[in-house]
């Protein structure tokens, strides 16, 4: 009984540890996973058999090929090429970001999206001479709602898809509508927010519009090459299930190809693989075992079995809830990585069928990082960007903003679950 109490409490403090982010998450959560294996609470042969390599693993491959074709230029080309094709009108940039942030974030991952897009969205401000704050605000949103459509798109898909066998194509299929109902109607929402603080002066929009974007194709046989293997790398994603390969084994496959074709040195490319990430990755796992080897996540999910009943629909309503207002306030990677473990452990006790479950898990962890600055990782990547450039985001500011949004987009997808799986 003593290492059931002691497991949750060494979770909890570094939970709060997280949240107020006085260390790095990744050392926290290292030393809190070391820290379970010292005092016995899970052993070092379980500690290993927790970790989920095909999640890490996969996360490595989309970032070397992420990493090597940010090279080409290829972003920051979209992104004037998007400017100018609006002939730089503020609102309209605005929506073109939001879908541009969407789709890259649904195809890479919205950690990469927003490191890519957030600097060139700076360059573009800058020219027109208006507050960075609306489209920062809009792509923070908009990369969660991206991330959401796809196996790939957000670190909890990523983690839900590798435990419960959901392929690629499960999640495009489920997923992609109600991501993209929920983008335009927070699209909508935001230009009419912001619609009095998206107005330029003329000759800013003409400086804007005198850019060459073909200046910012640095290496042209590199975006080709890259281009090439993103593609083969996503049909292998849609296709993994009927050629019987995890996501890993592609994107790792798809990685080491880019790399020889490429001709790019391993030691600079490695450099690219957002290490701390990787790290706080693999340590999470392990506290999350260690709840699991102590009996806390079984315990849990007899409790929530009672609270829910065995009923689907209520079960996946008060999951999707659940999971929204939670990761609406702490960040929804460990919060997803103790759901999985839970649910897993319900549907034994239940013997329901967990589909729509998973589905409700994955729209309320993803969408629910929008009702915080710290909701999700690409949120507080954001705002670290944003106080290098001096234009702070407060937590209060965004709060106003994200957290009706969020509520409404997981309105809009309780709604989506009744409709498709539950009526």
């Amino acid at each position: 009984m003593l290492n059931f109490w002691l497991a949750i409490l060494i979770f909890l403090i570094t939970y709060v540890y997280i949240v107020v982010e006085k260390y790095h998450r990744a050392i926290t959560v290292w030393v809190a996973a070391t820290v379970v294996v010292v005092l016995g609470l899970i052993n070092q042969e379980q500690a290993i058999e927790h970790i989920d390599f095909n999640t890490i693993l996969l996360l490595i491959g989309m970032m070397v090929i992420v990493g090597i074709t940010r090279k080409s230029g290829i972003f920051e080309y979209l992104a004037i090429k998007a400017a100018k094709l609006v002939n730089g009108q503020p609102i309209a940039l605005l929506v073109v970001l939001a879908v541009i942030m969407a789709v890259t974030s649904a195809f890479l991952d919205n950690v990469t999206a927003v490191l890519l897009i957030v600097p060139i969205t700076y360059a573009l401000t800058d020219r027109l001479d208006i507050s960075p704050m609306p489209f920062l605000f809009t792509e923070i949103i908009a990369s969660n709602i991206g991330g959401t459509a796809t196996l790939i798109g957000d670190p909890p898909n990523i983690m839900i898809g590798s435990a419960t066998g959901l392929g690629f194509a499960d999640f495009l299929a489920n997923m992609a509508l109600p991501a993209i109902v929920v983008l335009v109607v927070t699209t909508i929402c935001l230009v009419g927010i912001y619609r009095k603080d998206l107005v330029a002066e003329e000759d800013k929009i003409e400086s804007l519009m005198t850019i060459d974007e073909m200046h910012y194709i640095q290496e042209w046989l590199l975006l080709k090459k890259s281009l090439a293997v993103l593609g083969l790398t996503i049909l292998g994603f849609l296709l993994h299930q009927a050629l019987h390969l995890e996501s890993a084994t592609i994107a790792l496959l798809g990685a080491g190809v880019l790399m020889l074709v490429s001709g790019e040195e391993p030691e600079e490319t490695l450099l690219s693989i957002e290490w701390p990430t990787i790290f706080f990755f693999g340590g999470l796992f392990v506290l999350v075992g260690s709840l699991q080897v102590n009996g806390v996540i079984s315990f849990v999910a007899r409790e929530l079995m009672l609270v829910s009943g065995t009923a689907v629909p209520m079960l996946g309503t008060v999951v999707l809830w659940l999971s929204a207002l939670a990761s609406a306030f702490v960040d929804n990677i460990p919060f997803v990585a103790a759901m999985i473990p839970l649910l897993q452990e319900a549907g034994q006790i239940s013997q329901i069928p967990m589909e729509s479950i998973w589905w409700s898990l994955a729209l309320g962890a993803c969408l629910g990082g929008n009702g915080s600055m710290i909701g999700a990782s690409a949120n507080v990547i954001v705002a670290g960007i944003a106080a290098r450039n001096d234009t702070p985001i407060k937590f209060l500011d965004f709060l106003k903003i994200g957290f009706p949004l969020m509520i409404l987009s997981i309105i809009i997808s309780n709604l989506y679950l009744y409709l498709v799986f539950w009526r």
